[in-house]
């Protein structure tokens, strides 16, 4: 059994706390007054530093321990929260990524940049870096002119905080470090021998501290188990804790020395914690259930194991088969049997394999919040459906084309607040980020209130460019896709955000490559959305398989809508207009035959299977309909990327190979021919 690496653990939970944290720091940019999420950042930085240091990450233990202290001069109110420092610790923690990805190699002055404009921000020169610790020592602490406070501090942990990482002697060290200590142990909850579990914690403490200083020191100590801990802490006079200190320093074997008698009014009446009956377990026993719930498997073995369910099917495909064709009634039930199963071993990995697409869409907020820096616009972003679910394979392959579009809303949409203001508009420009699912489809949409395309410079530019002939009508559709060619730009210069003019070319291999459409809709003076249509799963699909000819091939079967039959006088009454009607309307049709030259004299009984996208409409004139396929869906070889009919294959029960068809492709393929009879005619 092999494990996991401990540094390698170490880097993806350094990735969540960086996630974190990055998401904090945004949110603080909104809200620069919340003292909540200052302590959130706080603690994200102060995990990541001893993380770090405990795993041998000695740079960047060292780096975010001067990030740290800037924020800890924040809650403590020496200074204010500022953009300046939000975006000060923005840069830092994007140099904390590349100390957890490459630790060993040179990163130059970089460091020494960053902590000079974090320093910058604050607005003087930071305290002098500690040794790495959990707490800071006296010496920082120090203040001649302050009086010393008493407090008494009752405090528990829950059962499983010391099976979770949480030690108490820690919490009690740091305690002793902020100045005079007593502490005393209640072990009444100790249970009998045969009852204790050694994993748990029973024993709770009650200490009095002297010390100068404030209510927030002792805060700090448990800032980390807050959330699930009993703590009480309250100031006391001199007299009550010196008498504390004197019952402390008493023996306690002698039972004589139990009736001592104490002043009722020096000590207060010692009340366990843990008194809290039964609360204090619920916290931990929802805690052990969370951690169990949850598991942490690497990307690579659901890969493996969806490879598996995918022989899997194909397997129970072919049993089917031989099934179908003998009269053993108990191997057709068992072949039912393992179909069934089969298919909800797939439904739940597919399911294992879906992931919001919050997760895409939170990357985006640096991205703006870089952006309005850098080209001085106020910028919104706006999420809407992030719970969403889509395959892990669709998200990680659409987040370079959102890059490229979310930048080109902002660069060639929204207007300077200048012009925003003059055209009657609020000054903050909007982009909004938006998916939704529709059918088999995840529909993600990129939208903003800018100025919306220039038509006329788009044709400009194809005609001098010679993507199109001069005067060369185009529907509006046409002339807005024409963006996505190749060194396409009508960006007046080269900027670090655009002018190359391969952005947007980009987009549309991936959104392609993934069997997916790109939809355009701009209004001049409103704006401009562009969505992209991508199947929900790249994997395994319910498929409808059809015959053409001798060959079959599968459709997918969430674009289907209906299925006809298509008799040999309508097919021969429709010849030179492709047409069927439809409920009072005109639906194009192709025929596959003809396209895919089989060669072959049609079948008497054809039929016509409704596909569409969004909404236009196609129909594929077939020889025969076979049924429903479950279709693992295998990559086509490099030698037929050309072949765009085919988005895959697929391997039958029987061994052949199926393609599958493209419906996007087939769809446009569709609504061209009626474009062109409609002109003819």
């Amino acid at each position: 059994m092999n494990t996991l690496d401990p540094v390698a653990v170490f880097r993806m939970e350094a990735a969540e706390c960086l996630e974190a944290i990055e998401a904090g720091l945004l949110d603080l940019t909104h809200q620069l007054d919340n003292k909540d999420l200052v302590d959130a950042v706080f603690r994200g930085l102060h995990t990541l530093k001893g993380s770090g240091a405990m795993f041998g990450f000695e740079a960047l233990a060292a780096f975010t321990h001067h990030c740290e202290t800037a924020f800890d001069r924040v809650r403590k109110g020496e200074v204010a929260a500022t953009s300046e420092l939000v975006a000060a610790v923005l840069a830092a923690q994007d140099h904390m990524r590349a100390l957890v990805d490459q630790p060993d190699a040179d990163h130059g002055d970089t460091g020494h940049k960053l902590l000079a404009q974090l320093q910058a921000a604050v607005g003087g020169k930071s305290p002098a870096p500690a040794a790495v610790a959990v707490s800071a020592p006296a010496a920082v602490r120090e203040a001649p002119a302050k009086k010393k406070n008493s407090w008494r501090i009752r405090f528990s942990l829950p059962a499983n905080s010391m099976a979770n990482g949480t030690n108490p002697l820690g919490l009690l060290d740091e305690l002793r470090d902020l100045g005079e200590c007593t502490v005393r142990a209640n072990t009444s909850a100790i249970p009998s021998l045969d009852e204790l579990a050694p994993t748990e914690l029973y024993i709770s403490w009650d200490v009095t501290l002297t010390s100068e200083q404030d209510r927030s020191a002792i805060d700090d100590v448990f800032i980390f188990v807050l959330d699930d801990m009993e703590l009480s802490v309250e100031e006391i006079d001199a007299a009550a804790a010196a008498t504390a200190a004197f019952v402390e320093a008493k023996p306690a074997p002698v039972p004589a020395a139990a009736a001592l008698p104490v002043p009722p009014a020096a000590v207060p009446e010692f009340r366990p914690v843990e008194a809290v009956p039964a609360k204090r377990d619920a916290p931990a026993a929802v805690s052990q259930a969370k951690a169990a719930e949850n598991v942490r498997v690497p990307a690579e073995r659901l890969d493996e194991l969806m490879d598996r369910v995918g022989e899997l099917v194909i397997a129970q495909s072919r049993l089917s088969q031989l099934a179908s064709a003998s009269t053993d009634i108990a191997l057709r039930s068992v072949s039912e049997e393992i179909e069934r199963l089969s298919g909800e071993l797939r439904d739940t990995m597919m399911v294992l394999r879906m992931v919001p697409v919050a997760t895409l869409f939170s990357r985006f907020r640096r991205l703006v919040h870089d952006l309005a820096r850098e080209t001085g616009k106020v910028i919104e972003l706006v999420t809407e459906g992030e719970s969403t679910e889509v395959d892990k394979t669709v998200i990680e392959r659409l987040a370079d084309p959102l890059v490229h579009l979310v930048r080109n809303s902002i660069d060639h949409g929204l207007e300077t607040p200048a012009d925003r203001l003059a055209a009657g508009k609020t000054e903050a420009g909007t982009v909004t980020l938006s998916a939704r699912q529709a059918g088999g489809e995840v529909i993600i949409s990129i939208k903003d209130d800018g100025r919306g395309i220039n038509r006329e410079r788009v044709r400009a530019k194809a005609e001098s460019s010679g993507l199109i002939h001069p005067g060369q009508p185009l529907s509006d559709s046409e002339l807005l896709q024409l963006i996505f060619a190749p060194g396409f730009s009508t960006a007046a210069a080269i900027t670090n955000l655009s002018g190359r003019g391969v952005g947007m070319d980009v987009v549309k291999k991936t959104v392609e490559a993934l069997r997916g459409a790109i939809d355009i809709v701009s209004v001049p003076g409103q704006g401009s959305e562009v969505s992209l249509r991508i199947p929900l799963t790249l994997a395994i699909i319910d498929g409808l398989l059809v015959r053409v000819g001798s060959g079959r091939y599968v459709i997918p079967l969430s674009a289907v809508e209906e299925c006809l039959e298509l008799s040999l006088e309508e097919d021969l009454r429709s010849r030179g207009r492709s047409f069927i009607s439809l409920r009072d309307s005109l639906v194009p049709f192709l025929r596959l035959r003809d396209l895919f030259r089989t060669g072959t004299k049609p079948d008497v009984h054809q039929k016509v299977v409704v596909i569409s996208t969004g909404t236009e409409r196609v129909g594929l004139v077939v020889d025969q309909i076979i049924g429903d396929h479950q279709t693992v869906i295998k990559s086509m070889s490099k030698l037929h990327n050309d072949v765009a009919t085919f988005s895959g294959a697929t391997i039958l029960g029987d061994g052949s190979v199926a393609l599958i068809l493209d419906v996007g492709h087939l769809v446009a393929a569709g609504q061209q021919q009626e474009a062109q009879l409609r002109v003819a005619g």
